[in-house]
């Protein structure tokens, strides 16, 4: 698993982690799949033209299967703080919530520069981009505007 609870540690206590799931692991490891989920979103492309744009497309699937030191440690720690933002979502106890919500906005403004190529990360494995020079191009866009209509 690419994140668990025990890695937590270094983003919140686990003594918080239990005072506010009053030990329920599941919701912590629903915290944690909500998180790599939300992480995922942002490395992941779409059917949009703008992401046919050249730039990186990341190997999502092999990011987030890999486990211990062949973790990416920068994506690591984007994930725990978005998961302890989920975390401390439940309950603001022994926590500072501006805190939390500050290295949560923080994570998201980098991710997000991340999905659009502001910055990139060498480490991570991308996935080969198709050749589209030898197929038909398309144009981005068309203009134009209908038939005139009569009343005739």
């Amino acid at each position: 698993m690419f994140l668990n609870k025990e890695d937590l540690g270094s983003v919140i206590y686990n003594y918080q982690i239990d005072q506010i799931t009053e030990g329920n692991d599941d919701l912590v490891l629903n915290a944690i799949a909500a998180a790599i989920d939300q992480v995922k979103s942002y490395l992941t492309g779409n059917n949009q033209r703008e992401w046919i744009d050249g730039r990186i497309v990341y190997d999502v699937e092999a990011i987030f299967n890999s486990a211990g030191a062949a973790r990416n440690p920068l994506i690591l720690a984007h994930t725990k703080t978005i998961t302890k933002w989920w975390i401390v979502e439940l309950c603001n106890a022994d926590v500072i919530q501006e805190q939390a919500e500050d290295r949560y906005d923080k994570s998201v403004a980098w991710l997000n520069q991340l999905a659009k190529g502001e910055v990139t990360l060498s480490t991570l494995p991308v996935l080969e981009q198709p050749n589209t020079e030898d197929e038909e191009q398309t144009e981005p866009f068309r203009s134009g505007s209908r038939k005139k209509f009569n009343h005739e």
